[in-house]
C-alpha cells in the first residue's frame, strides 16, 4: 500500500512535477500552538533541485504561518494528491528553511524558476526543503478532480506594488511579523528584491 522512497526521481519526481497543486504542513514547538496547512499552486512555482531537495516560491499573503513554523524548528511535510490519472498520494517529510530576499543565496534559487514572473506576485521567500522521509500512499478515496487553469487574481493583486508598498501592505497584516502564536515571522522591513 504504502512504499519509502531513498531519492526524488524517476516516476515519483515526474508526478510531484506534473500536480498543479500541493500542500504544505507546519507546526509551532509549543503543544497548544496553531498547526498551519496551506495550499500551494502557480504554475512554475516549485521545483525540484536534487534527489533530496525541493523549493517554492513563497509569494505575498495574509500570514507568514509557514515562514514563522519553519524559523522556529523546520519542520515541513509537503504533500501531493492525484486529482486525475491512477490514484497516488505523495509525502515528503523534511527540514525547511526559508531564503529570504537578502539572502546571498536568494538570486541564484529563485533563477531554478524560469517559468514564472516573480515579480508580479510579490515574491518574499524561496522555501527550500530537504526530505528526511519520501513516501507514497494508495490515495483511493481522493476524488477526481479538473484542473482547468491558475487563477490570475494574485498576480492581477501585486504586481501593482513595489518594494515600499509591499513592505507597507506586510506591515499593516497583524500575523506576517509574527506568527497566530506570536512567533517571529517574515522580517520587516522587507528587504529590497535583487533579482
Amino acid at each position: 500500500m504504502g512504499k519509502t522512497y531513498e531519492r526524488i526521481d524517476g516516476r515519483l519526481r515526474t508526478f510531484i512535477e506534473s500536480q498543479p497543486l500541493f500542500f504544505t504542513a507546519t507546526a509551532p514547538l509549543g503543544a497548544d500552538g496553531t498547526v498551519n496547512l496551506s495550499p500551494k499552486g502557480l504554475t512554475g512555482s516549485f521545483t525540484v533541485l536534487d534527489e533530496r531537495t525541493v523549493a517554492y516560491l513563497d509569494f505575498a499573503g495574509s500570514n507568514a504561518e509557514t515562514i514563522a513554523h519553519l524559523r522556529e524548528n523546520g519542520r515541513i511535510t509537503l504533500m501531493w494528491c492525484a486529482f486525475q490519472g491512477p490514484p497516488n498520494i505523495v509525502r515528503v517529510h523534511g527540514r525547511g528553511e526559508p531564503v529570504f530576499r537578502d539572502d546571498p543565496r536568494f538570486p541564484e534559487l529563485v533563477a531554478r524558476f524560469p517559468d514564472i514572473d516573480t515579480a508580479s506576485h510579490g515574491l518574499r521567500a524561496v522555501i527550500v526543503v530537504t526530505a528526511e522521509l519520501i513516501r507514497d500512499t494508495c490515495g483511493y478515496a481522493v476524488p477526481f478532480m479538473a484542473y482547468e487553469e491558475d487563477r490570475e487574481l494574485h498576480g492581477k493583486r501585486f504586481a501593482r506594488e513595489d518594494d515600499a508598498s509591499l513592505d507597507a501592505y506586510f506591515t499593516k497584516k497583524e500575523h506576517i511579523a509574527a506568527s497566530l502564536d506570536g512567533l517571529p515571522g517574515l522580517p520587516l522591513p522587507l528587504p529590497p528584491s535583487t533579482v
